[in-house]
């Protein structure tokens, strides 16, 4: 009985550290592609109707404005830098866009740290992890939000376009618009890691 249990503790351990060590190396190609993107975050008021169509509407208005303004840059901090200086004008024109809906509660925008689950776009996946995010909230910014990547402008553009992952890695490109299962796993792979790590600390 002890042996059966010693073999099944090395087993567990075996897989443990499999785990941890793959995830190693699955985290740091995360960490590669985050130091590559701008991600967008825009909270909604509430759950409503009325505020998610006016939170779509905001998103609509701060690409328009916000995608010319970055074209033609291929490094992440100068990009962070243009969003930067363009916050305010970003904020007044979702204004402008609730105001069409009747809707005058305040908005709040800055460039942050997020955590973002794994998430399935039109055409690519982006793995669970730490991005830089330009967050807007709408409002209370009570409701469900929408994401997406604002730099590169994979909102815009399609992703069979070359040019949309203009200052990227190919490796980095690679990673999200691939979508079988090796990817898939990869991506699950980095969350069991980041739940086994913070379960160990």
């Amino acid at each position: 009985m002890k042996q059966h249990l010693k073999i099944w503790e090395i087993s567990l351990l075996f897989a443990l550290c499999a785990t941890l060590f793959t995830g190693l190396f699955a985290r740091a190609e995360q960490q590669q592609l985050a130091g590559q993107l701008v991600r967008l975050h825009v909270i909604a008021n509430s759950d409503s109707e009325s505020d998610q169509h006016a939170k779509l509407s905001v998103r609509d208005s701060v690409l328009q404005e916000l995608t010319p303004m970055l074209e033609g840059i291929s490094d992440i901090n100068e990009a962070e830098i243009v969003i930067s200086e363009e916050i305010p004008k970003l904020c007044q024109s979702a204004r402008q866009s609730l105001k069409r809906f009747g809707k005058y509660y305040p908005v709040s925008a800055k460039l942050c740290l997020e955590n973002y689950p794994t998430r399935n776009y039109d055409g690519f996946a982006l793995p669970a992890g730490d991005y830089i995010s330009l967050q807007i909230i709408l409002g209370e910014g009570k409701g469900r939000n929408w994401w997406c990547v604002v730099f590169p402008p994979l909102c815009m553009t399609s992703v069979e376009d070359e040019d949309a992952f203009y200052g990227m890695s190919q490796e980095s490109a690679k990673l999200i618009q691939t979508v079988d299962s090796e990817y898939r796993l990869k991506f699950r792979i980095i969350e069991l890691y980041d739940q086994i790590r913070n379960a160990l600390s």
